[in-house]
């Protein structure tokens, strides 16, 4: 199998004992349209009981969860320092000039909380990655100029940032967007308080002698500092160690969906596949009245109509239009679920309202999905799957989307926006429903003593996922495929495997466990 095309890139993960993720980037690189078809097959055990009368498409698309935003612009903590593309400098070239509306002067201050979430992430994974490694001197002294420059570019950022707020005091702002930068300024004093803690949090494994001591007393003074400021503006948005902190989940949610909406694209939803059977089914009703009034023509001509003939003709005549109407329209509503796609989207900007692509979705069940070869080939790494698809019943389930973007109204050149993030969650909550309890007592035998005991047996059920991606751009097709599994019981997705392309052996899959609530919630 070839590698993710360039233009679409795709990350899975688990996002919560009952959610999985799949994070797909759309990077159009031509001048006109893209267009991406991701293709998901779900291969589910038959004991689960799933398929199109206990699963409906109604109940499916409920369960899937998506969110399609703008890709945030990479910068480096340096960049958003210096470069010209950076939304600080374009706020203090506002503050110089004062040309710019006020509704832009939110955004581009929205868009800077984006930006240092993104730096700061990266941050972040970088010392976690790092940290977890076995790493050399070399490695290490690399690490520190990373902890070092974060240490001293994010302080920078944020005193800009509030110099600039503290100097837009003398500008006539509406007194909404002075609450929506106060808001920005509350987001940012967070982001640093998160992903610092996370990485002194990360860095635990170090020695504690050297640099990396005053590198993590860097950080943590960060911190501190953040909250202090928190507290001197009278922000409840303060970590309690005794208290159970909803006030700050709550008020750092809302942050979050504050800043991040200038990236997310808005939904106007179109039932064309609703049109089009409508008129499939208009057809149907024409083809079968014509047969009953043909029937009716020609009882006339062959008997009086007052006799009993002309009545059982005209009886039988009704009799088969009605059948004919029916079956007509089941045969169309096949070929429409063949056809067409059960769900179009618009993907509006949300600064210029304009449309910069669609989005189509479908999905089909059991008899209706044709698995391609190459999907197939994907999980023929056993014996289990190999007399499974031919000998043990299993559901499948294809989900379908299709995105075509306009390369030519991404706003590319004024907000450096270039490309599309599709964020798709599957809450698999339906699938535990039938499933058996996730722990047996199995009887053991000590050989020494021949004593009887119990041992722990855990019941799990394997699903499969095959996700195939293609990108039709500038007259070219790539195709790609990946395979990954989910763990399941009753109590929801205990791990997730990634099978990297080409297909190795069984043990060459990497696994990624389910991690507590509260070991995620500080990614």
């Amino acid at each position: 199998m070839s590698q993710v095309p360039e233009a679409l890139h795709s990350r899975f993960d688990v996002h919560d004992r009952k959610q999985f993720e799949i994070k797909l980037e759309y990077q159009p690189t031509g001048a006109d349209e893209t267009r991406y078809l991701v293709e998901a097959y779900l291969f589910l055990p038959s004991s689960l009981n799933i398929d199109s009368e206990t699963y409906p498409r109604a109940d499916f698309y409920a369960d899937i969860h998506n969110y399609v935003r703008f890709k945030t612009p990479v910068m480096g903590l340096a960049e958003i320092l210096a470069s010209e593309g950076s939304p600080l400098m374009k706020l203090e070239a506002w503050q110089r000039t004062g040309l710019a509306p006020e509704a832009d002067v939110v955004y581009q201050a929205k868009l800077l909380s984006c930006v240092l979430r993104g730096a700061l992430r990266r941050f972040a994974t970088t010392v976690e990655t790092r940290c977890e490694a076995k790493t050399g001197d070399a490695a290490r002294a690399d690490l520190e100029t990373v902890v070092r420059s974060a240490g001293e570019c994010v302080p920078a950022v944020l005193e800009r940032f509030r110099a600039w707020l503290r100097a837009t005091g003398e500008a006539k702002l509406q007194e909404k967007t002075r609450a929506s930068l106060r808001l920005v300024d509350e987001y940012v004093s967070l982001l640093v308080e998160q992903f610092f803690r996370r990485a002194v949090a990360d860095m635990d494994a170090l020695p504690r002698t050297g640099p990396w001591l005053p590198l993590r007393k860097g950080l943590m003074e960060a911190v501190l500092r953040e909250e202090s400021y928190r507290k001197e503006h009278r922000l409840r948005s303060v970590l309690s160690p005794t208290g159970d902190n909803e006030e700050y989940m709550q008020r750092l949610g809302f942050l979050k969906k504050f800043c991040m909406n200038v990236l997310f694209l808005s939904s106007r939803r179109r039932q064309r596949r609703q049109g089009w059977e409508e008129v499939l089914f208009a057809i149907a009703a024409g083809v079968a009245m014509a047969f009953a009034t043909s029937v009716a023509i020609w009882a006339q001509v062959r008997f009086t109509q007052v006799s009993l003939n002309f009545f059982l003709v005209a009886v039988v005549g009704y009799m088969m239009k009605d059948r004919i109407k029916e079956g007509l329209r089941r045969m169309f509503s096949r070929f429409a679920a063949t056809h067409l796609y059960d769900r179009t989207t618009d993907l509006v900007d949300p600064v210029t309202a304009r449309a910069i692509g669609i989005c189509e979705e479908r999905v089909d069940y059991g008899a209706a999905v044709k698995v391609p070869a190459g999907v197939s080939a994907l999980r023929l790494h056993d014996d289990f799957l190999t007399v499974s698809q031919g000998e043990l019943s299993e559901a499948v389930i294809r989900y379908q989307k299709r995105i075509v973007l306009d390369a030519r109204l991404l706003p590319r050149s004024e907000r450096g926006l270039t490309g599309v993030t599709d964020i798709l969650r599957l809450n698999v909550g339906r699938f535990l429903r039938d499933m058996d309890e996730p722990e047996f007592a199995l009887e053991y035998v000590d050989l020494e003593d021949f004593s009887v005991g119990h041992i722990r047996g855990a019941k799990r059920y394997p699903v499969d996922l095959v996700f195939r991606f293609t990108v039709m751009e500038a007259g070219t097709r790539k195709e790609s495929a990946q395979r990954v599994r989910l763990v399941l019981d009753r109590n929801g997705i205990q791990r997730m495997q990634n099978f990297p392309q080409p297909v190795a052996a069984p043990e060459a899959a990497g696994t990624v466990p389910v991690q507590p609530a509260a070991l995620r919630a500080r990614a």
